[in-house]
């Protein structure tokens, strides 16, 4: 007898033993937003306990496999959390599929057809927009969501956010140039469509309101996290009749683009443009000179998040919608007192 020939429990005996009606049950496996949360909670236990399945669909049961979904990889940021990711995974005996969506409609419908097609124990999904249709349909496959920096907020409370302080990293660094003297410091942003890129531009403003330095707009040039943005926003910054004498860059990738800019016009990092970045990622040590920067806790972002996902998996509640892990401002060689100052 293979497990197709097995005699399966029905959706009846599962809302007899649930204390529910049929139509309830239905709905859990349909994922509809409809049913109290500990009513939900208890079908869903049950559908695991006997190991329910509809023809045609996958089981219930445990996949021990995570997907975690970016728009991008080409970035060192992406590889911290993934090594989070992993940590967890690893140690709970849970392998982890990454996929890279590029915001793009047919990658998005074929990633869900891949995971409509094996089993996965839940989705961490990435500095990305997590729709609403595709959180149904996610819904519909009871799988369970996290989302890392969620771009422009989730699709209802139910769904957990890990993220960081990047206000008060955006405020600390400014706060450091501020501290050392300058008073034109160049902003490079990230893109706009991500809360945590306006959180870090709402930090530096409110740094410059606070000590009473008035904002030049001409000082905030736009970037997308990556080194070209970083090297062409600083030149636009290094271009102005009055340029700033420190830049703060919303990444540290958009930073080591801030060195070369500075590099190419013949001035010294630190001694002629003082330069703050964001994330420490491993590099930020052993750049040239070694990069002052905001840490962002991206190792544990991602554990955090593996960890809630499987807690989700088991069919545990989450105490908090969303987390923020502390930033802290890492001080090295890259910012000095301006120059004469």
């Amino acid at each position: 007898m293979n497990a197709d020939d097995e005699p399966r429990v029905t959706i009846t005996a599962i809302a007899r033993e649930a204390g529910v009606s049929v139509p309830t049950v239905s709905r859990v496996l349909n994922g509809r937003s409809d049913v109290a949360p500990d009513t939900r909670e208890r079908v869903e236990e049950l559908l695991r306990h006997h190991g329910y399945r509809r023809r045609g669909s996958r089981t219930v049961r445990r996949a021990n496999l995570v997907d975690l979904v970016f728009n991008d990889l080409d970035s060192p940021w992406a590889v911290e959390i993934i090594r989070g990711v992993e940590d967890v995974g690893h140690a709970a005996g849970v392998g982890t599929v990454v996929s890279a969506i590029h915001r793009e409609s047919t990658s998005t419908r074929q990633w869900l057809q891949n995971l409509r097609d094996r089993a996965s124990d839940g989705v961490i999904v990435v500095t990305s927009h997590l729709t609403p249709p595709v959180h149904a349909q996610l819904r519909r496959l009871n799988v369970p969501v996290v989302v890392v920096d969620p771009a422009a907020g989730v699709p209802g409370t139910d769904v957990p956010a890990i993220g960081a302080t990047n206000w008060s990293g955006g405020l600390s660094a400014t706060e450091h140039l501020l501290g050392l003297g300058h008073r034109r410091i160049g902003f490079v942003a990230g893109p706009t469509h991500l809360l945590c890129s306006r959180a870090r531009l709402d930090g530096y403003r409110a740094a410059l309101a606070t000590a009473g330095v008035p904002l030049d707009d001409r000082l905030v040039q736009p970037g997308d996290f990556y080194h070209a943005s970083g090297f062409a926003a600083s030149a636009a910054l290094l271009d102005l009749d009055d340029p700033p004498t420190a830049i703060f860059a919303a990444s540290d990738q958009m930073a080591f683009g801030v060195y070369e800019a500075v590099r190419r016009r013949g001035l010294r990092v630190a001694d002629d443009v003082s330069i703050v970045g964001f994330d420490d990622l491993p590099e930020a040590r052993w750049a040239s000179p070694p990069l002052t920067t905001v840490r962002q806790p991206l190792v544990e972002m991602g554990r955090l998040a593996a960890r809630t996902v499987l807690r989700l998996a088991q069919g545990e509640e989450i105490e908090s919608p969303r987390v923020e892990l502390a930033t802290e401002l890492v001080v090295r060689d890259s910012t000095a007192r301006p120059a004469g100052g």
